[in-house]
């Protein structure tokens, strides 16, 4: 059914090595077809890096995606990065992108911090936003932090330490252990990670608990607060109705605070981004926005 399945993935148009400062250089990989439709894909996190499923929401053939490594995340160097790593630094990277690729508007897509992201950046750079769609959306207050410890009967602080610690085999175990718990929460089967996937979930962690420790830098702009700053563009948000990671109160708000945003629900998807539901959603959103610049999803 059209509509409904991931697109094939592509080999990049390009990828770029873009120094930002302070010794930090970020991985850009634009994929899709280099005259397509502009849309940059945010990562969520902080730290996790991009995946190919985050460009395969898109048809390549219609889209020009541009998949950013946010700072020490990825295949940005230095991985695990935490000196000069805000939520000021990362808008002004975005910023940088765009630049630096000619673009000069682009549909804003991201999931979880993702979508955190986007939205802050859109209140930064409104005149250069086509539309966005966010799924999952997470407002990064102390209390959706607690909440998330909470749920995943997880002790940040003591993992903070761990991870920004010098004793590698205690931050391997500390990265493990959040690991474990988020894939739980995401309704997803955890596996075990090989040691190479380990020392990166270890950099994304530690990038991750930085963040997290500073109310992810929102805490004097919330993100709620930020959102009348948006621009009057196309808005959609997918949530899914079991998401354990990203509480859906968090999405009715921002879909209040955004009275042309449309926010619907996935039903029976939680946080994992692969549920079929979930899939077939985001790729029908894309593809109806490609054909008429808009999205068509019923309000909820």
């Amino acid at each position: 059914m059209p509509g409904s399945a991931l697109h094939e993935d592509t080999p990049p148009l390009a990828t770029h090595a873009l120094p930002v400062g302070h010794g930090h250089v970020l991985h850009v990989a634009e994929h899709g077809a280099a005259d397509g439709l502009p849309a940059l894909v945010l990562h969520g996190g902080p730290g996790s890096g991009g995946t190919p499923l985050l460009r395969r929401f898109f048809d390549p053939r219609r889209w020009r995606i541009v998949c950013p490594d946010q700072r020490g995340a990825g295949r940005s160097t230095p991985r695990g990065a935490t000196d000069h790593n805000t939520m000021a630094e990362l808008l002004d990277d975005l910023r940088r992108v765009r630049e630096a690729l000619g673009i000069e508007r682009w549909l804003v897509v991201g999931g979880s911090w993702g979508a955190t992201l986007a939205i802050a950046h859109a209140a930064a750079e409104p005149s250069a936003i086509d539309g966005l769609l966010l799924r999952a959306t997470f407002l990064a207050r102390r209390e959706d932090i607690e909440a998330f410890a909470a749920a995943a009967d997880l002790d940040l602080a003591a993992l903070a330490h761990a991870l920004h610690g010098t004793d590698r085999s205690a931050a391997r175990q500390a990265a493990r252990r959040w690991w474990r718990a988020e894939q739980q929460l995401a309704g997803t089967a955890p596996g075990e990670p090989d040691a190479a996937q380990l020392d990166a979930l270890v950099d994304r962690y530690r990038v991750q608990s930085h963040y997290l420790r500073a109310d992810c830098f929102l805490a004097e702009a919330p993100l709620l607060a930020r959102c009348a700053a948006l621009p009057q563009v196309p808005t959609l948000l997918l949530h899914g109705s079991a998401d354990r990671i990203c509480p859906p109160a968090g999405a009715r708000l921002v879909a209040a605070a955004l009275p042309h945003a449309r926010l619907r629900w996935v039903e029976g998807a939680g946080h994992d981004p692969t549920h079929p539901a979930m899939v077939a959603a985001m790729v029908r959103a894309l593809e109806r926005f490609a054909a008429d610049g808009r999205f068509d999803e019923p309000a909820a």
